[in-house]
């Protein structure tokens, strides 16, 4: 391969990965029953930033997506609620709130943090997100202890990113 065909090649590689997944929205999006692909992005950014964590991946916060659509597909009244409320997020700047960076989809979100809107989705993630095992894999926490005979015995000390507490703050049982 000669100099200026490298140079080509490395820069159209370099230009494509700067360049969002279209198709990777897609397939994420597609399951979707009643939001589209864009409203179906925004929500997945929107949960991104409501309860952020570095080690979870999209499919994690798409969930919460998927229950909203489910809910939004069971009640007319929610699907507006959501249709409005990204609607109103787009409106507030030019370029919509998925084009934004995060501190600009953040500072937004300040803004709305009072509606309705944000109160659903914010919501329904608690649950979406925190109730979900993978989620609790990631995070290393085992679910619940009855199985095992419940955390006198069992999963008190399991998580290893924690650091051990002091000798007074874990009494002996009697």
């Amino acid at each position: 391969m000669e100099r200026r065909e490298f140079l080509i090649v490395a820069g159209a590689a370099v230009v494509a990965s700067a360049m969002p997944d279209v198709s990777e929205a897609a397939q994420r999006t597609a399951a979707l029953k009643i939001l589209n692909a864009h409203e179906g992005e925004t929500l997945l950014k929107m949960s991104r930033q409501l309860y952020p964590h570095s080690r979870l991946n999209d499919a994690h916060y798409m969930k919460v997506v998927q229950d909203l659509d489910a809910e939004a597909s069971a009640a007319p009244a929610t699907a507006k609620l959501l249709r409005d409320g990204i609607a109103k997020l787009d409106g507030m700047t030019n370029v919509g709130f998925v084009a934004l960076a995060s501190d600009q989809q953040l500072a937004v979100l300040k803004k709305v943090e009072s509606s309705e809107f944000f109160q659903k989705v914010r919501s329904t993630e608690v649950v979406s997100l925190y109730n979900n095992q993978d989620v609790w894999e990631v995070f290393g926490y085992p679910g619940a202890s009855y199985r095992t005979g419940g955390y006198l015995h069992h999963g008190f000390n399991d998580l290893t990113w924690l650091p051990d507490p002091p000798e007074q703050a874990s009494p002996k049982p009697a």
